[in-house]
């Protein structure tokens, strides 16, 4: 049977999941009927029988970037066999280093950032700061990647970002640049350190459309993921399978990828 990664998941404590997942409706104008809490993220990976999931949160202050982070490793350690998490860091932090160093200590594996909602540019010194210090550490990052509607996270800022941090093993969300995923493609595709992700991407893409965008990255450079709690891991599924796909390409894309990255193989 194959093995399924869901590369791209955001969960939040029990308090606050309903406010965070009505925060991020609003934002998208989408409707969502997933609750962003832990349990139903397994619940509905289970329908499709994902092995593995890549959890994560945003902070979008600087003081709650220590309080996600011990969220996020509390949830891994809760399913240390099922999740790899990866932990926040926020532009404005006074010590991006040291909040860079407590998340690896808590555990988490890498580092996740949405531009938009943290409301910094990827081509500004604030992202840069973060860039260096990720280089450093020598792990992982994962971006939210474009929206038309704001100037922080599309292609021409990623591709600046990506042209200063080759050594970062960059993730780049929903085919790099979601809302303006052909754009993105064109300016990004060929970028030796960029994979990207196809989630919150294929309700709007033709099967045709999206197995363009696989090629032009190369499918041992896409990762499957749901973008939880956006999207229900069936209706994701079955778009997948309407991409024309050779089964070694659909074994790289669903786990082989992702598996290289978090270091699962």
């Amino acid at each position: 049977m194959q093995k399924i990664i869901n590369a791209h998941c955001h969960i939040y404590p029990e308090k606050i999941a309903e406010k965070a997942v009505l925060g991020i409706r609003d934002f998208y104008d989408l409707d969502m009927s997933l609750n962003g809490k832990l349990d139903d993220l397994i619940r509905d990976g289970d329908s499709v029988g994902v092995n593995h999931y890549l959890v994560h949160s945003v902070a979008t202050t600087p003081k709650q970037v220590k309080s996600i982070n011990e969220f996020i490793a509390e949830a891994v350690n809760s399913h240390p066999d099922l999740f790899t998490g990866f932990g926040t860091l926020h532009p404005d932090s006074t010590d991006i280093e040291g909040d860079l160093d407590y998340l690896l200590s808590l555990g988490l594996k890498g580092v996740k950032l949405h531009p938009d909602f943290q409301q910094f540019a990827m081509n500004d010194e604030r992202a840069f700061k973060i860039g260096e210090a990720v280089r450093k550490a020598n792990v992982p990052m994962l971006v939210h990647c474009g929206d038309f509607r704001y100037n922080y996270s599309n292609p021409d800022h990623i591709k600046a970002f990506l042209d200063k941090f080759p050594e970062i093993t960059f993730i780049g969300a929903h085919f790099a640049g979601w809302s303006v995923w052909e754009e993105a493609t064109e300016k990004l595709a060929g970028t030796p350190n960029l994979y990207v992700d196809l989630s919150s991407s294929l309700y709007a893409l033709s099967p045709q459309t999206a197995l363009k965008l696989i090629h032009a990255y190369g499918s041992d450079r896409v990762l499957w993921g749901t973008d939880y709690p956006m999207w229900e891991s069936a209706s994701e599924m079955e778009y997948f399978n309407k991409i024309d796909l050779s089964d070694e390409e659909r074994s790289q894309i669903l786990y082989e990828n992702a598996a290289k990255i978090l270091g699962l193989e």
